[in-house]
């Protein structure tokens, strides 16, 4: 039996005609070997990636902690310097015999107080703490006193702060050298 292009059949003469072939690309089992290798081949490459990722890790870099603040003339005795609040989260105290500087955190959550000069105190406006221009708490949930942070006298004759030390006054601290400057 010869066949012809067209999906012809010529059988002794006679010409029969039936549907044309269609041939597939794929089978059905062709798609779903196919969409299974590529989503094999998707979640290896996301693993690797992931892999390499690591080997490169976020690094944050914290900035420095300790500043100069300027030259001992620029304070005031028996005021409080809101200079440094915004950049460093620092107050700085000057008394007629030294300086020191508080941590503007609240110990209750961490809340930056305000400087009410008027009432000469530290007041939190998240939950109402109240602390005497010292940093000790006299007042709401504060569980202890502001933190002091260190503070010193560079060569040139500058304050240096330095927020990465921190003195606690339940644990003493306040006593130690660096907590207090004397001049």
């Amino acid at each position: 039996m010869a066949e012809a292009e067209s999906g012809q059949s010529i059988a002794g003469g006679a010409v029969e005609t039936s549907a044309p072939v269609v041939a597939s690309l794929w089978s059905r089992r062709d798609f779903f070997g196919r969409l299974g290798w590529g989503g094999f081949t998707l979640i290896s490459l996301a693993g690797l990636l992931a892999a390499v990722r690591s080997a490169f890790p976020r690094v944050l870099f914290a900035p420095d902690t300790t500043f100069k603040a300027g030259p001992l003339d620029d304070f005031v005795i028996g005021e409080v310097n809101e200079k440094f609040k915004g950049e460093f989260r620092v107050w700085i105290v000057r008394e007629t015999d030294g300086f020191y500087a508080l941590y503007a955190k609240c110990t209750h959550l961490g809340c930056t107080p305000r400087w009410l000069k008027a009432e000469a105190k530290f007041k939190c406006p998240c939950h109402g703490s109240g602390f005497y221009m010292s940093g000790v708490n006299f007042e709401g949930p504060a569980p202890r006193p502001l933190e002091r942070v260190r503070v010193a006298r560079s060569d040139d004759g500058q304050l240096v702060v330095d927020v990465g030390v921190k003195y606690r006054q339940e644990n003493g601290d306040w006593d130690k050298p660096g907590s207090f400057l004397r001049v």
